[in-house]
């Protein structure tokens, strides 16, 4: 089974609005109500392509209701714990002004909540997956990841870590299955810039050497790049189509990946599944279906970069 957790899952309100006019009265041309957060996003794609998971994560207020509501709808099992006080946050997307977010802070989660979670968390067995994503509230333990991850050592938990900087790095001697910075935040880790797939390798390389067992890189318009278990290297642009809306593209990816990998058990077929999934949701109004993926892998096939 896949287990997904949300530490501060959302409604993301997706508007355009024309002419957009700072201090004015503005109205929207389009919109669009979502549930959001990493691990959601995960979770929803996972059950598009037809795989069976739960989420984890919390819940608060009407609009904490409200997420739970729509996630279900989608066919996903969601075992969210209910927050007394505050509601879960409404993330405001402007997509016509380059892409421009306000997004809400979300209820204070208490250490009853945590262990609440821990609980949960602990009919996680060998052969199961995990998949950490995102940002935590100011609220929780900063530590949390690794509390999490110190909690299953041994159980041959496959752990997915999606998260920047301190929350990724300090999980690593735990060697999760996979973890999935993009660029920039693998660029943060060491201190470098890295705009092109051959500068990614070596630094995706340095954080297998410091316990991760798998590295996927996204960059975007530039593709991605994917150091395996195996000493694999794979990279491949990014497939052609139009970009609509990145928002849970990397979270695709993630996805896309586990897809793969439980599919076949080749590290190269997960790597184009994840691109085609990553893409695929960014063509896309809301997160990829099955055949929007199947589409984009199609194209994979005959655009690819082989590994080396």
């Amino acid at each position: 089974m896949i287990y997904t957790v949300t530490f501060n899952p959302s409604l993301d309100y997706i508007v355009s609005v024309d002419d957009f006019k700072l201090g004015l009265t503005n109205r929207t041309s389009s919109e669009l109500m979502l549930p959001g957060g990493k691990g959601l996003n995960v979770s929803m794609v996972l059950g598009n392509l037809g795989i069976d998971n739960t989420a984890f994560g919390f819940a608060a207020g009407f609009t904490g209701d409200e997420i739970v509501r729509r996630v279900e709808e989608m066919g996903v099992k969601a075992e969210f714990i209910r927050i007394q006080d505050g509601f879960s946050r409404i993330n405001l997307k402007l997509k016509s002004i380059d892409g421009t977010e306000i997004n809400g802070c979300g209820p204070r989660i208490s250490g009853q909540a945590v262990e609440q979670l821990m609980e949960k968390l602990a009919i996680l067995k060998a052969g199961d997956v995990l998949v950490l994503a995102g940002s935590i509230p100011s609220s929780m333990p900063d530590d949390i990841y690794r509390r999490i991850m110190e909690r299953l050592d041994g159980r041959n938990v496959m752990i997915v870590v999606d998260a920047t900087k301190d929350l990724l790095v300090n999980v690593l001697e735990y060697h999760p299955f996979l973890v999935k910075p993009n660029n920039h935040e693998l660029g943060e880790i060491f201190g470098v810039t890295l705009q092109r797939r051959e500068e990614v390798i070596p630094y995706a390389e340095k954080l297998k050497e410091r316990g991760a067992v798998n590295v996927l890189v996204s960059m975007a318009g530039e593709g991605a790049v994917l150091v395996a278990e195996d000493g694999s290297v794979f990279q491949a642009p990014a497939p052609k189509g139009k970009l609509v809306n990145g928002v849970g593209a990397g979270d695709s990816m993630v996805a896309g990946f586990l897809a793969g990998w439980m599919e076949r058990r080749d590290y190269r077929h997960a790597f184009y599944m994840g691109i085609s999934a990553g893409s695929a949701s960014a063509f896309s109004e809301q997160l990829a279906t099955r055949e929007e993926i199947e589409a984009v892998y199609g194209q994979m096939q005959n655009t690819y970069t082989h590994g080396r």
